[in-house]
């Protein structure tokens, strides 16, 4: 096996998922003086669509939204929650098990009218 003076060599591989989750698979690569197993894992996400949520409340009222989150994929997961923006509130901790479809709720107390 000869790599022309370089110490990698190109093995392209083309994967095409049906669905959105975890994929294990094993390459084994043999030469009449080698053999080589490399263990590889493709994670692969759902499409990504921007989403808009609009709060309508009367001034002082809370309102709160459950936002579905679905875990599709083959292990749990845990979520740490990022709120920008004055008068929304939620937890910073949400776990989703696998296969479960989990609810984050998200508040928003506006203090004045906006």
């Amino acid at each position: 096996f000869f790599l022309g003076g370089s110490d990698t060599v190109e093995l392209p591989i083309k994967f095409t998922p049906k669905y959105a989750g975890c994929y294990h698979c094993q390459i084994l690569l043999k030469s009449s003086s080698d053999i080589r197993v490399y263990e590889i894992e493709c994670v692969v996400n759902a499409e990504q669509a921007d989403a808009q949520l609009e709060f309508l409340t009367p001034a002082y009222q809370t309102v709160t939204q459950e936002i579905p989150i679905s875990n599709m994929s083959s292990q749990d997961w845990r979520f740490e929650a990022v709120l920008e923006g004055q008068c929304f509130y939620g937890p910073p901790v949400i776990d989703v098990c696998v296969g479960e479809t989990a609810q984050y709720p998200l508040t928003f107390m506006p203090v004045a009218e906006c």
